[in-house]
Order: structure tokens, then sequence, then C-alpha cells
């Protein structure tokens, strides 16, 4: 059985990995995996110590699409995929989470009726003006086999159509979803390991255990906006005026963002401040340690704030939603979106109020493994 795995940015080949190694392992005699890469983000940090220090295979293709409007990277893929498709005739088509590259490949493949198997199906923000919105919708809706992170997700399919009675084989028309657990929560620990062992990202900065937070952003709804860009600076240097140390990596064009903020001043000061530390994009590995040795971790990053959560740190979201509200009714985040006032009360809280406890609501660690045996018995 060959299969092809597609990819289009960093956080998708750290997903396939899982994938890839439970094939490895289980089917290695049976199963032939192929990975593309659509190139919807070059990532400067995806050179040959990326592969070698995750472990991750390198893509066997690269169709170089490279970052442009929604519409003509979509376009460009969905042509390349479906020549790729053709050559390979592959039995399934694996995707992964919500990107544009997500997409195009589930589009592409539906099209030659060749099986699409979506990873972290099922996923919700109820707000159609993000892109990736749009994504997940059209993606699940032609999809054969959806592997959804929590039962929230199976909740969202079969509110949208989707049935739990499943006749096999699965097809286009009569799909199946799975209840498979959070591939990234099988990532976290096995990567988890890794880190401790070899980043050195504490000494470099030196930090202390539980003496700082951790803050991500990246989304351009806040990047783009001066306005709310420049909220959420204010509270996390509100957070930094009680004397926490914040660590901020920040991505060159983010970093370039900061020109548009009107207050310079202010800018002059997060640049300058002695518990801000603004620090260039770190590695996976480096992330990993950071996630488990802070006091809590602001983001508007979904990935990072589910990661938050596996390593029992609250979380605070610099966003006014969430597709993972299982981990806000489970009090172990807030939302407080550009906020700069609720930002600083959230850190407050959780500083005061930590989270007790933290359900098992993302499986056991062992979707990949259930994901490929699922796929291989299936689709056989």
């Amino acid at each position: 059985m060959r299969i092809i795995s597609i990819v289009g940015a960093r956080p998708q080949f750290i997903k396939a990995s899982a994938i890839s190694r439970a094939f490895k392992r289980e089917h290695s005699e049976n199963l032939e995996e192929l990975l593309v890469h659509t190139g919807q983000h070059y990532d400067d940090n995806m050179s040959q110590i990326f592969f070698d220090e995750l472990d991750i295979p390198r893509p066997h293709f690269n169709l170089e699409i490279g970052s442009l409007t929604h519409g003509q990277q979509t376009g460009r893929m969905l042509e390349r995929i479906e020549k790729l498709l053709l050559l390979k005739k592959p039995a399934a088509v694996i995707v992964y989470g919500d990107t544009n590259t997500t997409l195009a490949g589930a589009l592409a493949a539906s099209k030659q009726q060749i099986p699409v198997i979506h990873i972290e199906a099922g996923l919700r923000s109820f707000k159609k003006a993000m892109p990736e919105e749009i994504n997940r919708i059209m993606t699940d809706h032609v999809s054969t086999m959806l592997f959804t992170p929590t039962q929230r997700g199976i909740q969202n399919l079969l509110r949208e159509g989707f049935s739990l009675e499943q006749y096999a084989p699965p097809t286009m028309d009569n799909p199946a979803i799975y209840p498979s657990g959070d591939i990234m929560y099988d990532n976290s620990f096995y990567f988890a390991q890794k880190a401790e062992k070899t980043s050195t990202i504490l000494r470099r900065l030196q930090l202390r255990k539980e003496r700082f937070v951790l803050s991500t952003l990246h989304r351009a709804g806040n990047t783009g906006n001066p306005d709310r860009l420049y909220a959420i600076l204010l509270g996390l240097k509100k957070i930094a005026d009680s004397k926490t140390r914040v660590v901020l990596p920040l991505h060159p064009g983010t970093q370039k963002q900061l020109t548009s903020i009107t207050n310079q001043a202010f800018v002059e000061e997060i640049n300058n401040h002695s518990y801000i530390d603004l620090i260039e994009p770190v590695s996976f590995l480096d992330m990993i340690m950071l996630e488990k040795r802070a006091e809590m971790i602001l983001t508007d990053s979904g990935g990072v704030q589910k990661e938050a959560y596996f390593f029992h740190k609250p979380s605070v979201i610099l966003r006014e939603e969430t597709e993972w509200t299982e981990i806000t009714e489970n009090n172990a985040t807030i939302l407080t979106g550009a906020n700069s006032g609720k930002i600083a009360q959230a850190f407050l809280h959780f500083r005061n109020y930590p989270p007790e406890d933290y359900p098992e609501i993302f499986g056991n660690g062992d979707a990949a493994t259930m994901i490929c045996k699922e796929i291989v018995t299936k689709l056989a």
C-alpha cells in the first residue's frame, strides 16, 4: 500500500513524524509512505539539523509553492498535487490540520476519488472570517477517514451531518469518524525526552524553573493590527513590570510589525525592558523545554495552548475564541483577546489560583498507533 502524506509547514512536519514513526514501527513490510512538502511556508529553521535533531523524514517531493495570496497559493498547490497523485497513484492521502496545504491536498485527492485521511478533523472555532475555519470544514466534508483528537470534535462532526454508524469500507460518501486522541500529545512527550538531553535554552537565557512566563505571538489578526499588537505587548509589559520575566520568541516578520505601532517610545520600552526577553524563533526542542519549565504560557497559537495543557501549565489565550474549548471548560485557560487589562488579570488569577487538575482529554498518548492501524485495516 502506498500512502502520500502532504504537509506545508514546520508544525505539520512534526505532526507527520508521529505517523511516520508508527508506520515504520508497525507496517514497514506492507506500506510505503511518501512525504510531500508543498512549500507553503519557507522556514530557515527547516535545515538539515531540523530533520536530524527530531529524527523526521525529509520530504520525497518539494513543490516549492512559496508565499502567495490564498487563492494563488491554493490553486498552484492543487495543480501540482494533482500531477503528483496521477503519477504515483496512492491508495490514500493524509492531510493535517487546517492550512491551505490541507485544503489543496484534500481537494486534489478527492477529485481523483482517492481516499482522504484528515488528522485533526472536527475542530471548529465557529468563526468563518478565519481562513483556517474554511479549510477545516471543506477538508472534513471531502474526507473518507476523519480522526478527531477530542470528543468535542466528534460532536461538531455529528452536528454537520456525519454519522458514527460505519459501514465497511469507508468511502467519501460513507465517511468514518474516529476519536483518536491527539498525535501532538504523542509527540510532546516523545520530544520532551530529547529536549531534556539536548536543549540548552534555559542555560543560555539564564532561566530558573517556573520563574518566567512564555509568550508566543504570530496570528496575522494580532501582529498585523497595530492596535491589537500594542494592546497585547502592553499586557505583557504589565506582567514584566511585576518583575516576572517574559520570554517572547519573535518571528522577524512580527519584529518588523513593531514599527507600525504609533507609540514608538513604548516599543523602545519593550525592547529595553530588563524583564522582557525578545528572542529569535527557537527550535522545537527548545520550545518544548520552555513550555515544560514556564510558570504559565500566553499565546495566540492553537498548538501551543494544547502543549501548555499537555505539560500541566495554565495558559492565557490572546484571542477571542479557541478551537480547544475543552481546555477552557477545565479552567486551564482564559481567553483575553487583545485586551491589556484582561491579560494582566488572567496572569494574576493563575498565579494565585493555578489549576488543580488536568483531566485526560487528548487521549492516552498512543494516537499515531491507533490511526495507522485503522488506515491499514480499513483501506487494505
